[in-house]
C-alpha cells in the first residue's frame, strides 16, 4: 500500500518542485510569489489531465451496466493520485499563499507559523473544506462503502476536472499579462462552459442516467436514492454552483470593461488579481 501511495505522493510534489527550480530560469523577474503560483497551476492541469482520462476510460467501459460494471481505475486511480494529489495540493496552496502575502511585505509572513496557518484556512477556507471533505468523506465512500457498485458515478466525477486547465491557463495568461490577447477570452469562455457542463450539469446527467437505468423518472430519482446519496451530492455541487456565480461576475466584470473607451491593461491586471 506505501509503494501505491507513493506514485502520486512523489509525482506531483516532484513536478512542483521541479518547476520552482525551472520557471526562474525561465523568467528572471518573476518573484517567488509568481514562480509557486504558476508551478502550482501546472501542476494542477497535470492531475486535471489525467484524472479527465481515467474518468473518460471508465465511463465508457462501464456503460453496459452503470451499476455493476467495473473498472479497476475507478478504485485504484483515487488510491495512486488523487489521495496523494488532494494531501499535496493543500501544502502547495498554501505556499502558494504564504509567498502571496511575503512578497506584499507583510510583516506576519517573514517565516511559516501557526498564525500564517490560520490565516490560509480562514482566507481560502471552502477551499480547504472542499480538500478535506473529499479526503475523508469522498476517498473512504470510494474504497469500501461502494460495495463495488457505480464505478460509472466514480468515472463521472472524475470528469468535474476538466475545466481546472482552463483555469489554470487564465491565471497562468494573467501571469504572463497575456490577458488582454483573444486567447485569454477564448479561455475565459471555455472555463464557463467546462465548468457550467462537468460540475454543475453534470449532476443532472448522473440522476438521469440513474433514473433510466431503472425506469423512473428524473423528478423520482432523488426519491429512489438513500438520503446520504443526495446529501453528499448536494454537498459537492453547492461549492460548485458557488464558484460558477463567481466566475460568471468575473466574467460579466472583464466583458463590460472591454467595451469602456478608456479602459487599460493595468486595471485589467489589477482586477484579475491573481488573489482570486
Amino acid at each position: 500500500m506505501l509503494q501505491v501511495l507513493a506514485c502520486g505522493a512523489v509525482v506531483f510534489p516532484g513536478l512542483f518542485f521541479a518547476f520552482r527550480r525551472i520557471l526562474p530560469c525561465v523568467f528572471r523577474h518573476w518573484s517567488d510569489a509568481d514562480v509557486v503560483l504558476v508551478s502550482e497551476r501546472l501542476v494542477s492541469s497535470i492531475h486535471a489531465i489525467m484524472a479527465t482520462t481515467a474518468g473518460v476510460i471508465i465511463v465508457s467501459s462501464c456503460r453496459g451496466n452503470i451499476i455493476s460494471d467495473r473498472h479497476w481505475l475507478a478504485t485504484y486511480f483515487v488510491i495512486w493520485y488523487g489521495a496523494p494529489y488532494m494531501t499535496y495540493d493543500l501544502f502547495a496552496m498554501y505556499l502558494s499563499h504564504y509567498h502571496r502575502f511575503r512578497v506584499k511585505g507583510h510583516e506576519d509572513y517573514k517565516k511559516h507559523s501557526l498564525r500564517t496557518v490560520n490565516s490560509f484556512v480562514r482566507r481560502e477556507f471552502l477551499l480547504v473544506l472542499h480538500h478535506i471533505a473529499l479526503l475523508t468523506i469522498l476517498l473512504p465512500v470510494t474504497l469500501f462503502f461502494r460495495r463495488d457498485q457505480g464505478d460509472f458515478f466514480v468515472g463521472c466525477l472524475f470528469l468535474t476536472e476538466l475545466s481546472t486547465p482552463f483555469v489554470s491557463l487564465g491565471k497562468i495568461l494573467i501571469q504572463l499579462s497575456l490577458q488582454d490577447c483573444w486567447l485569454h477570452k477564448a479561455n475565459g469562455g471555455m472555463v464557463l462552459l467546462t465548468f457550467f457542463m462537468c460540475r454543475i450539469a453534470l449532476f443532472p446527467y448522473m440522476y438521469w442516467v440513474y433514473g433510466h437505468h431503472y425506469g423512473i423518472p428524473l423528478y423520482s430519482v432523488p426519491f429512489h436514492l438513500p438520503l446520504s446519496t443526495n446529501l453528499g451530492n448536494l454537498c459537492i455541487l453547492a461549492p460548485q454552483v458557488y464558484w460558477f456565480v463567481l466566475l460568471c461576475r468575473k466574467g460579466y466584470r472583464l466583458y463590460r470593461r472591454g467595451r469602456m473607451p478608456d479602459s487599460s491593461p493595468a486595471a485589467a491586471v489589477t482586477d484579475n488579481s491573481k488573489d482570486d
